[in-house]
């Protein structure tokens, strides 16, 4: 209770109008002067250290997670201030459901209150003009919780400036099944259902199948040519010269070109799945559209991923890991880890410059 009671105590005197207008004006000097530098336009969080937070001051699970909501609260805040576009939360794992009914429960009604709060009209996201967006598996949510996120989404739908990516319920696993998946479907879709032919006489992967088509076809008439032309006898050679000229001279009465060609146009025509990149499945991911992400941050010490975000890490993602819980994130755990980004930034900056002076030389 000791712990407790120190840590009402603190919060009592940074909440004192003299100390909160100091601490408030100095954090809007500190956020302007991040804005000088490079921002990071995608950051992703996983919230980790409520329930740690909440034994270690001896309350109940569901007030640490409460907690943890108003820290996310500061924290978006600081992050729309200073010129991120794109926020990404880890706000309920699959994995989660296995924890305690009475855990899981709380936690959804507690996703459905503050999902409610964050999009109302001139609440935090309606004042930095930022939408919400669920990523996540639907089908695993009961149709309540999904009629309050599908409700706190059309709120915010006409919000523009900005996005909040709530992952919930969300693993990077699932996601990437989940476009494969996609993938899949859409390179088993006739083009002809996708697009019209004037647009797909000349796509990249028309002209690709078409080559590989005559080439497959002229390999098979020379096979077929040579294998006859082995296994013919001297009696049925005689014959040939005459079969063939009656051959070439019906030719032009019995094969209509045009009839050729509705041969072909019969046979369905697939997209070439050799055109797959990663930017195709990039495209199938649930933060198709969204910036590169450019910094993930996990609290609590931890030092591991959890299956989050690992197709959206990028060889310039940086990644940290802080020793504060959660619900004690703030500014001042965030800044100097803003200022090394754009440290970094600058530096690889720096770097690019130098090698294209280098190879320009």
């Amino acid at each position: 209770m000791t712990s407790l009671h120190e840590h009402g105590l603190s919060r009592w005197i940074a909440y004192s109008p003299p100390v909160a207008w100091t601490v408030r004006q100095l954090r809007e000097l500190l956020i302007g002067a991040i804005k000088q530098g490079p921002v990071p336009q995608h950051v992703a969080f996983v919230m980790d250290g409520n329930r740690r937070f909440a034994r270690e001051h001896h309350i109940e699970t569901v007030e640490g997670h409460n907690m943890g909501f108003e820290a996310l609260a500061r924290i978006l805040e600081v992050c729309y201030k200073a010129g991120v576009k794109v926020v990404t939360i880890y706000a309920f794992s699959i994995e989660n459901f296995k924890r305690s009914k009475h855990e899981v429960d709380a936690l959804m009604e507690l996703a459905k209150l503050k999902l409610g709060q964050l999009a109302e009209h001139g609440a935090l996201l309606d004042r930095y003009g930022a939408a919400i967006r669920i990523l996540g598996n639907r089908s695993l949510v009961k149709p309540d919780v999904i009629e309050a996120i599908d409700r706190a989404v059309a709120i915010t739908a006409n919000n523009k400036r900005a996005i909040l990516n709530v992952c919930f319920p969300y693993t990077s696993r699932d996601e990437i099944t989940t476009a494969i998946k996609s993938t899949v479907e859409q390179f088993s879709t006739p083009l002809d259902s996708l697009q019209t032919p004037s647009k797909r006489t000349f796509s990249e992967s028309h002209i690709t199948q078409q080559i590989r088509k005559q080439m497959l076809e002229e390999d098979t008439d020379g096979r077929s040519g040579a294998w006859e032309s082995r296994s013919a006898s001297p009696a049925s050679m005689k014959g040939a010269k005459s079969v063939e000229e009656g051959r070439s001279s019906s030719t032009s009465t019995t094969i209509n070109p045009s009839d050729k060609d509705e041969t072909h146009s019969a046979t369905p025509n697939y997209p070439d799945p050799e055109t797959i990149t990663a930017a195709t499945l990039n495209e199938h991911m649930l933060t198709a559209g969204a910036p590169p992400l450019d910094l993930l941050v996990r609290t609590s010490g931890v030092e591991r991923l959890s299956d989050f975000m690992l197709w959206q890490c990028h060889e310039n993602t940086s990644i940290v890991f802080l020793k504060c819980l959660w619900p004690e994130f703030d500014l001042w755990q965030f800044l100097p880890v803003l200022v090394e980004w754009q440290w970094q930034k600058k530096k690889l900056q720096e770097q690019q410059k130098s090698r294209a002076h280098s190879k320009a030389d």
